[in-house]
């Protein structure tokens, strides 16, 4: 989900905070160089930030965006209702399977390869429906490896980097990724640091321009795992990872400008009851309003389709924002049909 931290590891590399010494050698999280994004004196400046607010950096909930209201996270109940959708496309393609012949039920496969990147505290198993609606379409998928993210965002996208890298030797070919909610974060900064690795992202639900733009639940549940850090529990994020220099780091990666040649759509819904809408609405990308909760994205059938078609768009093809609104879609619709008939 919205928030700039995440990783899967078993390892206690990833255990730890950041240290930032006073000889000038670069500052480390979990084993992740930080690089030059803060130095000793803006860090102490970070630290009495948070004290103010000991959970999340100010930087990360810039002016202009908010948190969602505290009823809205009632929307995503919808979720329900959104699987229901997805299981029933399900059946009535199997079916259909069923009904063709084997040689016409062949999709022919498509050339890149596509990663699912997961969200806050979930893991590969949240996006397993859309894995399975791609793969039916000639896509090929593979999982991220992520089983659960919840720890450093530096160390998460570590180890991504190395799985796509993987995978790109191996098949070949640059790789298309998809992230929901963090997981389009996470790609997000991985297409704009590799664009040698990464042809084309896809982001459902990602605040890239607000990480702190989320519901107080994800908060509590935030403050949680950094406790539970703190206490000794390793592969967790840090308390640096949601307010220091960690946290500053992965925020400025997934707002760098993307090269020439790499594809960038990204998803939001109005209806999203956990992150604000407005903070997925990157500049850079093609932006499409969906009609979804959240959760939803990963499931429901409808948010697949945008997924496939903006997978299937050429590598520079150009960014641009287009509401999907139902009231815009049908006026779209009329519009057309009367070009027709004139």
């Amino acid at each position: 989900m919205p928030l700039p931290t995440g990783a899967n590891s078993s390892s206690d590399v990833w255990a730890g905070t950041i240290t930032i010494e006073a000889n000038g050698r670069t500052p480390t999280c979990a084993g992740i160089p930080v690089g030059n994004v803060v130095s000793v004196t803006q860090a102490t400046a970070s630290a009495v930030s948070r004290e103010e607010n000991p959970t999340l950096g100010s930087f990360l909930l810039p002016e202009g965006f908010r948190r969602p209201h505290p009823l809205a996270v009632l929307r995503e109940a919808s979720v329900v209702l959104e699987a229901g959708r997805c299981a029933a496309a399900v059946v009535a393609e199997r079916r259909q399977r069923r009904a063709t012949s084997y040689v016409l039920r062949q999709q022919p496969r498509r050339e890149e390869p596509v990663v699912l990147v997961p969200g806050f505290m979930a893991g590969d198993s949240s996006l397993r429906m859309m894995s399975a609606t791609l793969r039916s379409r000639g896509f090929r998928t593979y999982s991220s490896h992520i089983s659960a993210n919840v720890g450093c965002t530096l160390a998460a996208a570590a180890e991504l980097e190395a799985r796509i890298e993987a995978i790109a030797i191996k098949r070949d070919s640059r790789v298309q990724l998809v992230g929901h909610s963090l997981g389009g974060m996470l790609s997000r900064g991985l297409a704009a640091r590799r664009p040698d690795l990464v042809a084309g992202i896809v982001t459902m639900g990602s605040p890239m321009l607000a990480p702190g733009a989320h519901h107080w639940v994800l908060t509590a549940a935030v403050e949680s795992l950094v406790r539970l850090s703190r206490a000794g529990v390793p592969g967790l994020m840090a308390e640096e990872c949601v307010a220091g220099a960690c946290a500053r780091q992965s925020f400025d990666e997934c707002r760098q400008p993307l090269p020439a040649g790499v594809t960038f759509t990204a998803l939001h819904s109005r209806r999203d009851g956990v992150v604000d809408w407005r903070a997925c609405i990157d500049p850079e990308a093609r932006s499409i309003e969906v009609e979804a909760s959240h959760l939803g994205m990963a499931v429901d059938p409808r948010v697949a389709a945008h997924v496939e078609a903006a997978l299937l768009l050429p590598a520079g093809a150009g960014r641009r924002t287009a509401r999907l609104g139902a009231a815009r879609r049908a006026a779209a619709e009329a519009a057309e049909g009367s070009a027709l008939l004139a």
